[in-house]
């Protein structure tokens, strides 16, 4: 498989509070993966450097076989554009924008053509099923059709890997569960690479590997292999009660 994220030895420093001890970590092509840890754990801190939404203090990552290092800032954000997704847990949609508009978006502002946007469009729309409401505004639409419509565009650049932080985290236990199962669907049906931040362990049992961290430093992971998800949970669940700390 190929490798999508490598970080060698990655730290994190703000003052001198040190965030991110020495990680070392690899993402491969094709992975659904969690990040869990106790609140102050380092997890969104460990996404953002990875996704260079904030600056590393040491070490090196690469994504898609580019060394992050090497990159001037305007590189950077091109790069960001190109290769990376990402999920918010506050939606990032445009209220001036229809549903279909918002999800073209990035597609849009490169300059790509019709044809190919809706080529791009119709098999994210319909495994996410959005298809009836991709002439309404945000303000029409649910939490949960928010995130399906934030999640489509995420995916619609093909991006090399999809960052989520905390994508179920303002929906209801039935939308968290859709989108949930929608992911894992495009994940096994399109190859889509998903790093997801959540403190969640029902979210996480919807991945194939959770990462765990404590005091900024990787302390242990699971893989679902051919275990059910019932069964994952239940060993996610057993880890989170080891590590201790408030989970938020």
């Amino acid at each position: 498989m190929q490798t999508i994220i490598r970080a060698n030895q990655i730290t994190k420093s703000y003052g001198k509070t040190q965030v991110l001890k020495n990680i070392d970590l690899t993402i491969t092509s094709g992975e659904f993966t969690a990040i869990m840890g106790p609140s102050g754990s380092g997890k969104s801190t460990l996404m953002n450097v990875l996704s260079t939404i904030d600056r590393l203090s040491g070490g090196e990552v690469w994504l898609d076989g580019q060394s992050l290092l090497e990159l001037s800032k305007k590189e950077l954000r091109q790069f960001r554009q190109e290769r990376m997704g990402f999920i918010f847990q506050d939606y990032n949609l445009l209220d001036t924008l229809t549903v279909k508009e918002n999800i073209v978006l990035p597609l849009s502002l490169r300059g790509v053509k019709s044809r190919e946007i809706e080529d791009r469009l119709k098999p994210l729309v319909h495994a996410l099923h959005i298809e009836s409401i991709l002439d309404r505004y945000p303000t029409e639409i649910s939490g949960g059709q928010k995130q399906r419509t934030a999640s489509a565009r995420a995916l619609i650049t093909k991006p090399a890997v999809v960052f989520a932080d905390e994508p179920t985290g303002a929906l209801d236990s039935r939308s968290a569960t859709e989108l949930l199962e929608e992911l894992a669907e495009m994940n096994a049906a399109f190859g889509s690479t998903i790093l997801m931040v959540t403190h969640d362990p029902y979210a996480a049992s919807y991945c194939k590997r959770v990462i765990f961290l404590k005091d900024g430093s990787i302390v242990n992971e699971l893989y679902a292999g051919d275990q059910s998800r019932k069964s994952f949970f239940d060993r996610i669940l057993e880890t989170q009660s080891l590590l201790g700390g408030a989970y938020r």
